[in-house]
């Protein structure tokens, strides 16, 4: 609860009309969640405008409405009047919230790719060291051992202050949350301080929102920026960079915190090396500070020795030794719908993974090319709505690993999936090798079906791009879609 005159105070206002000696007990810019005590914000967005909602939420209860425009308000409310309630919000809600980041240690993780089995080993390793953790991103929230559903990997500002401000209201000590491009470039995560920001690599994705890679790779670098930002209350920053992706050293021009770099070319502070993988398991020798440490892993993936160094860096920086990393480390299990294996007592691999983007692709087709004992088999599409630049070079990488090829469907959302289909297909026929194959099947269920009835013993089926999510975006409707189930339905059937 604040006071009304105390929030406004935080506020650039134009004009204030009403009184401000009111109490207000929540703050949300979604007319649906006012209630008695609530300051309504209304935004202008790019669909919906929210000051078409000022008297419902009135209605509702509010005692007070942030506008950036003329409105007619029936009802005893105090009106605020802002330039803009976008950045009016970004300053008035971490206040009402008290600021929560403030309480914890707060680990942003950016990125293209494995941002979210990076936050979950870090979470995995500040838990064995009886720390309370809470998680943000894409695959849901976590506050402890409890989860709740997410539907941005990094949410709005008046979600993200909430779930921050309800974290330290259950005792969390370290918050590690997936911090998106998305989220940097419009301002979501104002009011958050940063104690750790963790750089995995950058590559193809996101340009229907950022229109060019450099306005990409600036939105990644704000996360650098601020953790050493002049004038912050906390201290103990550090960023933990992979060196190894060609834009490493760009994100460390941006910021002035202490760095450890990650690599797997000696190039480091932080070095794997030694790097022995089985389908199901990864061992590997990890050099720090002029020691050797063994680590060993139940997972597989060159993109998860990555991912475990990005942890390993962020860990050191929370003061936990090598030899405690080392032994949490050898329990963390992979993240649901990131390599994942899906087990039916069948003669061939199955493999259901999240990559949706080119190097995510390419990063899990080098895998399994790496533990391959006959062929290769993918099943994959891409989204609708989204970066359709990628389709090509998704479908070119496909082809150029497999050796079996079913170009589906994914989320289509408002695109014709046919159309979609056909974009990937221009690459699939330039990347095609002596002997491999494709074929164009846009159901996706049918197109799990025909790759596991398929498949010889020795073989990987590669399913790809949607990973943990249950559902599938069709024009007019959501339906429930998990790709995990389809695969075991269709092993069953076998």
């Amino acid at each position: 609860m604040k006071q009304l005159q105390d929030i406004v105070k935080t506020l650039q206002t134009t004009h204030v009309e009403g009184n401000t000696a009111v109490k207000v007990f929540d703050i949300t810019a979604d007319s649906r969640a006012v209630k008695v005590g609530s300051l309504f914000i209304a935004l202008d967005g790019a669909t919906v405008d929210g000051h078409n909602y000022v008297n419902k939420a009135v209605e509702a209860g509010a005692v007070a409405v942030l506008v950036s425009k003329p409105v007619e308000v029936s009802g005893d409310v105090c009106i605020i009047t802002v330039e803009d309630t976008r950045k009016a919000m970004m300053a008035c809600v971490p206040y009402f919230f008290d600021y929560p980041a403030n309480s914890m240690r707060m680990i942003g993780v950016t990125g293209t790719n494995g941002k979210t089995t990076t936050t979950h080993m870090i979470r995995h390793i500040l838990k064995a060291q009886g720390h309370k953790v809470g998680v943000i991103g894409t695959v849901h929230i976590m506050i402890g051992d409890t989860t709740y559903p997410i539907h941005n990997t990094t949410p709005d500002v008046v979600d993200l202050q909430h779930i921050l401000h309800q974290m330290v209201e259950e005792g969390v000590t370290h918050c590690v949350m997936e911090v998106s491009s998305h989220a940097l470039a419009l301002g979501r995560v104002s009011g958050v301080e940063y104690d750790t920001a963790v750089f995995t690599n950058l590559t193809q994705d996101h340009l229907d929102f950022h229109k060019t890679f450099e306005n990409y790779l600036a939105a990644k670098c704000k996360l650098f920026e601020q953790v050493s930002a002049p004038n912050q209350s906390k201290s103990g920053k550090g960023a933990i960079i992979n060196i190894d992706d060609e834009y490493g050293h760009r994100v460390i021009e941006k910021t002035t915190a202490p760095i450890i770099t990650y690599s797997i070319d000696g190039k480091g502070t932080l070095n794997a090396h030694d790097v022995e993988m089985t389908p199901k398991s990864s061992r590997y020798t990890v050099s720090y500070d002029g020691h050797d440490y063994t680590v060993a892993m139940n997972t597989t993936g060159l993109f998860n020795v990555y991912n475990t160094l990005a942890a390993i860096g962020a860990c050191l920086l929370e003061g936990i030794s090598m030899e405690d990393i080392d032994k949490a480390l050898k329990t963390f299990s992979a993240v649901p719908g990131r390599f994942e294996l899906i087990e039916e007592g069948q003669p061939f691999a199955v493999v259901v993974d999240y990559a949706h983007t080119p190097d995510g692709l390419e990063n899990i087709l080098q895998t399994a090319k790496a533990i391959q004992e006959n062929r290769i088999i993918v099943v994959f599409g891409c989204g609708g709505d989204r970066d359709a630049t990628k389709r090509p070079i998704m479908g070119r990488i496909a082809a150029q690993y497999g050796d079996v090829v079913y170009v589906t469907s994914d989320n289509p959302r408002t695109e014709d999936p046919v159309q979609i289909v056909k974009d990937v297909e221009v690459g699939v026929k330039e990347g095609l090798r002596e002997g491999s194959h494709y074929e164009v099947i846009v159901d996706r269920r049918e197109a799990i079906q025909h790759a596991i009835q398929n498949a010889k013993p020795g073989d990987i089926v590669l399913i790809a791009g949607k990973g943990h999510e249950d559902y599938q975006i069709l024009k007019d409707k959501t339906i429930h879609f998990d790709d995990r189930e389809e695969a075991r339905a269709a092993l069953k059937e076998i």
